[in-house]
């Protein structure tokens, strides 16, 4: 049975296993195992689902490579390049208002039944890249074949690496699932690959964090979360990035409690993260899918990877939207009479068509130039 050094009392060790310890009894010899600290990473992971030993589930055979660690340095900070270019998502609400960059780490926040699977498969069947690595840390076990054959589906697959740990399986496996696709990517990434990383959930991620830290004694501080969970986040977020020749455009999704964005998780991460896609339970409750709000979610990026004609466009659409939001209730109450408010008249004239436009078909396509066309004649209507 594999275990994992996790906390020093005096002069002895804390081991937490990676399995049940049923079999297990005081004398048994304990051994280093050196070869379970790699990663073994080539090529031939394309297309394959591993564990985060590399050990594959699917029926292919076993898979070989130069081991990396699964503990790394991020990129130095001065190593980066600046993040120039656009990355089309396929998702018009995404590409229009929160435009990403290549190499940009985002976080998709979400309660739980809001969409947010959903939307991570779109991105990954749509986004311009040319690896998809996978992680999916805690997540049901039902839902992993859903993944791979309606989100990704055949062609996604043949240029994804998929890395799984459900949720019935121990912490560690499930915090080593994380650090092995951060992994995955950064082998790609380094053979100059522009690679898609996805990451669902961090916050699961975190849980995992938590056991480990609270099983070796570690008191809980913020709402339950002791020191050592909150710092390890940035030790695995900040992995991601452009270096040299490759990139890593990350999403991370965050679960967030109670739909509230201030608890210990989604707070830490949205200071660590280039920006923030947030869905709405509102949103989704009246039919619009993806439910993204465009007024809570931002790119950091955006201003550097878009003109000033589509960012002018954007805030046109989004001033339109609060607009019409501010007064939501009074105009479904009959209370509002059109005349007094020009702008507010031109916003509620164009909700069909701004509705229209923020909702897309799960197996739609949104192509990128066409967005930015359909973003303009938006923005021309409620200016």
């Amino acid at each position: 049975m594999l275990a994992e050094v996790s906390a020093f009392r005096e002069d002895r060790l804390i081991c937490l296993p990676y399995g049940a310890t049923d079999d297990l009894g005081p004398g048994d010899p304990v051994e280093p195992a050196a070869a379970a600290a790699g990663l073994p990473c080539s090529e031939a992971l394309l297309g394959r689902v591993i564990d985060g030993f590399g050990r594959p589930l699917d029926d292919g055979p076993p898979l070989c490579g130069a081991p990396r660690p699964l503990r790394a340095a991020p990129p130095p900070a001065l190593a980066r390049p600046r993040i120039d270019t656009p990355l089309s998502t396929g998702v018009r609400a995404i590409d229009a208002l929160a435009t990403l960059g290549v190499g940009q780490r985002i976080g998709l926040f979400a309660g739980s039944g809001v969409g947010k699977s959903t939307l991570l498969g779109q991105i990954a069947r749509y986004a311009s890249a040319e690896v998809i690595v996978v992680g999916l840390v805690g997540e049901r076990g039902r839902e992993v074949n859903d993944f791979l054959e309606t989100c990704l589906g055949a062609a996604g697959r043949a240029r994804s690496v998929v890395v799984v740990a459900t949720g019935d399986e121990p912490a560690l496996r499930r915090i080593r699932a994380a650090r092995a696709a951060m992994t995955v990517a950064e082998f790609f990434r380094d053979a100059g690959r522009s690679v898609l990383l996805l990451i669902d959930s961090v916050t699961r991620y975190a849980r995992a964090l938590r056991e480990v830290a609270l099983a070796t004694g570690e008191l809980p501080a913020r709402r339950g979360y002791p020191p050592s969970a909150l710092a390890d986040l940035p030790t695995l977020l900040e992995r991601a990035g452009r270096a040299g020749r490759g990139s890593i455009t990350a999403v991370f999704t965050i679960l967030v409690e109670g739909d509230d964005l201030d608890e210990p998780v989604a707070d830490e991460v949205r200071g660590i993260l280039d920006g923030h896609i947030v869905l709405d339970r509102g949103l989704a409750d009246r039919g619009r899918w993806p439910a993204i709000d465009p007024l809570r979610s931002l790119s950091r990026v955006m201003p550097a990877v878009t003109d000033p004609e589509h960012r002018r466009h954007a805030a046109a659409l989004r001033a339109a939207v609060e607009r019409y939001e501010a007064k939501r209730e009074l105009i479904q109450l009959g209370a509002w009479r059109p005349g007094a408010d020009p702008a507010l008249d031109r916003a509620v004239a164009a909700v069909p068509a701004v509705e229209a436009f923020l909702g897309q078909r799960p197996d739609e396509r949104a192509d990128f130039a066409r967005t930015r066309l359909e973003l303009q004649a938006l923005a021309g209507k409620v200016a």
